[in-house]
This record gives structure tokens, sequence and C-alpha cells, in this order.
């Protein structure tokens, strides 16, 4: 079932995703080579609660930590850890969530350590000017395949492939909810968009082949070739103006 969000619900919403872009901006400053994920995971931690939240994905379906730290090949869901050092070249994805006042915040940027090769550094434009084309088919009377199509067809015509097995998702006072955000699929196909409906957009392209494997943790999802993969993701709200950005990238991008 979808869950239709009032006005107050979205203020809500927006102030949760805010509170997340702050907090990526926050882990953004302290990504350098040398430095683990799991510090990158205690700033958040103890950012979010200073803040007046709580950390979303902390137990979250059992899940050990604050963020989701993915680093190269990884795509998503990767465990923090004291053994996982970040070295000149690397991208790593971070992935965040907050829970306050009764709703999820849910966002994803990756970020460069130090120089990354060239062909790195334009999957990562591309990917991020992928979500910016999904988030400009949100207006009420579209379909989610107006979305996932925008993502697929800017990823693939610059040559990169778009991972299936993973989508976006439905926001409110749960983090995963109804409907299914894929970043492939068919124009005019798919849940209708409506005032207040609020979604997660959220690609995750690889450079190499769209295949992925499963890691025996349980959480990290990698590429097959074990090639770079990115990923960048915003709470967009339909709204009868259109899309309603609920996240930030500035703070990131600007500090």
């Amino acid at each position: 079932m979808i869950h239709y969000k009032t006005e107050e619900e979205i203020e809500l919403l927006r102030e949760n995703n805010q509170l997340v872009s702050k907090t990526l901006a926050e882990v953004g400053k302290h990504i350098k080579p040398g430095v683990t994920t799991l510090e990158l995971d205690r700033i958040a931690e103890e950012f979010i609660r200073d803040h007046g939240a709580i950390p979303g994905f902390l137990g979250y379906n059992g899940f050990p930590n604050s963020l989701c730290i993915s680093v190269n090949e990884q795509v998503v869901h990767g465990i923090p850890s004291d053994r996982q050092v970040l070295q000149e070249g690397d991208m790593v994805s971070v992935d965040c969530g907050t829970v306050m006042k009764g709703f999820y915040g849910d966002s994803a940027y990756t970020f460069a350590v130090g120089e990354v090769a060239p062909d790195v550094r334009r999957l990562m434009d591309i990917t991020k000017e992928a979500l910016h084309k999904g988030v400009a088919q949100v207006r009420v009377g579209n379909r989610i395949g107006d979305i996932s199509n925008a993502v697929q067809e800017h990823a693939e015509k610059n040559g990169f492939s778009v991972v299936r097995e993973l989508v976006g998702h439905g926001l409110g006072r749960n983090m995963h909810e109804s409907p299914e955000v894929p970043n492939y699929g068919a124009k005019g196909r798919g849940p209708l968009l409506k005032e207040g409906l609020v979604i997660c957009i959220e690609p995750m392209i690889n450079l190499g082949s769209r295949y992925v494997v499963f890691e025996r943790d349980g959480w990290t999802v990698r590429t097959r070739d074990r090639k770079p993969s990115a990923h960048y993701e915003f709470a967009v709200a339909v709204t009868k103006h259109g899309a309603d950005v609920l996240t930030t990238f500035e703070c990131i991008e600007n500090k």
C-alpha cells in the first residue's frame, strides 16, 4: 500500500533529510587517506544524536552500524570496519539514515578520496546527473517508469550499466515503503505519481557490467567484475508544483 503524506508530514520528512544531508557533509570533512570507515561511522552517529535524532540504519533488520559505507567495487550496504582504511584514489559511497519525530531520512553521496582516476570521476558525474534526470520526471500524472527510464537512459548512453537487483523506494514512517523505484524501465509504466508521495531516487551505476554479488556477511553488495560503482540518493516529494527535493547536496559540495 502506498501512503501519501500531508504537508505537515512532508515537513517532518524534510527535517530528517536535511539532517541526513548535514551528516553526510560532516562525514565528508573527514574523508581522506588513512581514515577507517568505522571512524566515519562514529562521527556520523555522534552528529546525528547531537542533533536530536537517532541513526536510522543502526539495528535496522540487524544492521550493525549507523552508516552503510561502500568502497570502490562495493555497490551498497558496506559494513564500516576498523580494517577498511581509505586510500588515495578510492571512491566511497556513504549512505545515511535518521529517525526523528516518527519519520525517516535517507540519502547517499559518493565521495572521492583525494584524486580519482578520470573514468571513476566520470562515473561519479554521470551517476549524479542521472539522479537529477530522474528527479526532473517527478510530477503529478507521470509514472515511476518515467523516472526509471530517465536514469537508465542517461547512464547507458554514457557507457555505464545500471544495477537491477536494488531499487529506490517510498519513504515515511518506515525506511522502505511502497512503491519501489527501479533505476531501469519503460516510460509510462508503473505506479502513478500523485501529490503527497515521497520517494527515494537512488541510481546505482557501474563502470563495468551491471551484475552484482551479495557477499557472505549478509549485507555488502559488490560488482561481479569488481569494477567501481557509484551511488547517489535524494528523497523527493511529489507536489502539485512538481518535485520538492527534501535532500540537499549543497552543504556537502560547498564545504
